[in-house]
C-alpha cells in the first residue's frame, strides 16, 4: 500500500528544491555553469545538503514546508551548491 504523506513529502521537498535553486540564481550575481534545469537540480541538491547540515549543525531541520525556517535552509543550501558548482565549471567555460 503506498503511504501517500511520505510521497507528498517528498513531493513537496522537490519543489521546495526546485523554487530554491530558482531563487539561489537570482541572488547569486554573475553567469553560473549550465541553464535553468541544472540549477533546479542543483538547487534540490543544495535543499538536502542544507538541511542535512541545518541538522547536523545547528539541530534544526524542515518543519513544515510553508516554514521560514525550512525555506532559509534550502535556500542558503542552494546557494552553496551553485557556489561550489560555479567554482568547479569555472575553467570549462569559453569567454
Amino acid at each position: 500500500m503506498i503511504d501517500w504523506e511520505v510521497v507528498m513529502g517528498w513531493l513537496s521537498f522537490i519543489i521546495l528544491g526546485l523554487i530554491a535553486g530558482a531563487i539561489a540564481k537570482l541572488i547569486l550575481p554573475g553567469r553560473q555553469g549550465g541553464g535553468w534545469l541544472s540549477t533546479l537540480i542543483l538547487g534540490v541538491i543544495g535543499a538536502l545538503i542544507g538541511g542535512w547540515l541545518g541538522g547536523l549543525l545547528f539541530g534544526i531541520g524542515y518543519e513544515d514546508f510553508w516554514s521560514i525556517q525550512s525555506w532559509l535552509i534550502a535556500i542558503v543550501g542552494a546557494i552553496v551548491v551553485l557556489l561550489i558548482w560555479g567554482f568547479i565549471t569555472r575553467g570549462s567555460r569559453k569567454a
